[in-house]
């Protein structure tokens, strides 16, 4: 398949720009199945060649929502990485997809530049790869999202709705005819005193956690702990920059701050709650990237209270796709831990999102079964990953029924008969 991509994914993108809902939908899945399944590199490079210049702003739009899929699939590491074809490739495409007429294309290319943010070298990182005249540009653009957050996803539907014909002037929007004057003069010193606030905060907290001395780290830690307890809006206010600085220390060396700031993690998670959503991406592969995997039973029963505290916390539907892709990549009783998670939020929420477990949580378990070696027996709870991928299967099955058999009858014959081998082992 990956021969024909490029020529696939044109022909797709221009199909996604009809006006015929079921083909656009058609087209999704199709990019989806991509994403999922072909070379994340030449995917990326036929989604660019197919999309990133289109006069339609509806396919620019298709194109920059899956290449956003596989941005956070692939990682700000390996995008960054300075491979070539890769990093010369998708740094720009995502600095003028932020900057986009459309407003959908907009917020992806904005998404996708906040995800690669995050790369510890960004700035020298962007100084490479994006022209001169554009670079204070992008600059903005990172500051504005990670002061101000992303914000929600535009939607058209929305902004029909609140807009009426009046005769003879074209179009407004109709809360434009009942607005109130603003007074300009009390309004703007508040914001300004709230910004610079935001801003000092942002130094005060960063420089603590960042400190070289590991005491300064530690009360760097309980400074956020207690700012989520008594201001937890200046928190909310700042949370990229400020979960940008605490991630380190959730991945640093020195085991005692690790140790803290994953146990301070769960009383953050506590306070906040869904107020974390926007910042999920950075704590899941922070808290399980090495610690799952710990030796330091402290630090390992420290990260799976961590995972537990945003399971009982956040809204679940926003850990699917993190628990998903790290169940995937990981090894070890860190991958067992994280399948049997899966399970968990397939039983809960299967029954209100049946498409979106079926979306991100297929591939997990059709790459389980496909990597199976039928070593070891299949048993209950904490054991081997084959044991997790019967929990999985079972936790599916308990939900679809026989249309998970269906499902996989269009995967490879080895994954088909081993879905069927733990099904018959359950049944």
């Amino acid at each position: 398949m990956d021969q024909e991509l490029e020529g696939t994914v044109k022909a797709l993108l221009q199909k996604a720009g009809e006006s015929n809902a079921f083909i656009r939908q058609d087209v999704d899945a199709a990019l989806d199945c991509m994403v999922q399944h072909c070379t994340p590199t030449r995917s990326i490079n036929a989604l660019l060649t197919g999309g990133l210049s289109h006069l339609n702003a509806v396919v620019r739009k298709c194109m920059a929502q899956h290449l956003a899929n596989l941005v956070e699939k692939v990682g700000a590491a390996r995008l960054l990485s300075g491979a070539k074809d890769l990093t010369d490739r998708i740094l720009p495409a995502v600095a003028k997809l932020a900057q986009d007429s459309s407003q959908e294309a907009r917020y992806f290319g904005r998404r996708m530049l906040l995800s690669l943010s995050s790369h510890p070298e960004f700035e020298k990182i962007l100084e490479k790869y994006i022209p001169t005249k554009d670079l204070q540009t992008v600059r903005d653009t990172v500051f504005t999202l990670k002061t101000k957050g992303l914000g929600e996803m535009p939607q058209d539907t929305q902004s029909a709705r609140g807009r009426r014909s009046l005769p003879g002037s074209g179009t407004v929007r109709a809360s434009s005819l009942n607005r109130e004057p603003l007074n300009q003069t009390n309004r703007w010193p508040i914001k300004a005193n709230l910004f610079f606030t935001n801003t000092e905060y942002i130094k005060q907290i960063s420089d603590l956690l960042a400190s070289k001395d590991f005491r300064e780290r530690l009360k760097g830690i309980d400074r956020l702990v207690a700012d989520c307890q008594n201001n937890p809006n200046m928190v909310i206010n700042s949370i990229f920059p400020v979960f940008d600085a605490f991630r380190a220390r959730l991945q640093e060396s020195n085991s005692k701050v690790n140790l803290y700031a994953l146990e301070s993690l769960q009383k953050i998670v506590h306070l906040l709650k869904d107020n974390l959503s926007q910042v999920v991406n950075i704590l899941v592969p922070a808290i399980v990237d090495n610690h799952l995997n710990s030796k330091n039973n402290a630090i390992c029963s420290a990260a799976i209270g961590a995972i537990n505290a945003l399971i009982l916390n956040i809204d679940n539907i926003l850990l699917l796709q993190p628990f998903c892709a790290k169940a995937q990549f990981l090894s070890g009783k860190a991958k067992v831990n994280l399948i049997e998670k899966v399970a968990d939020l397939v039983t809960e929420l299967y029954p209100r999102k049946p498409q979106m477990v079926e979306q991100k949580v297929l591939p997990l378990l059709w790459h389980l079964l496909g990597t199976s070696t039928h070593s070891g027996t299949i048993h209950g709870r904490g054991g081997s990953v084959r044991g997790a991928t019967a929990n999985l299967c079972q936790a599916l099955y308990a939900q679809m029924g026989p249309s998970l058999s269906e499902c996989a009858a269009s995967q490879p014959a080895n994954v088909h008969k081993s879905l069927n081998d733990i099904l018959r082992t359950l049944s």
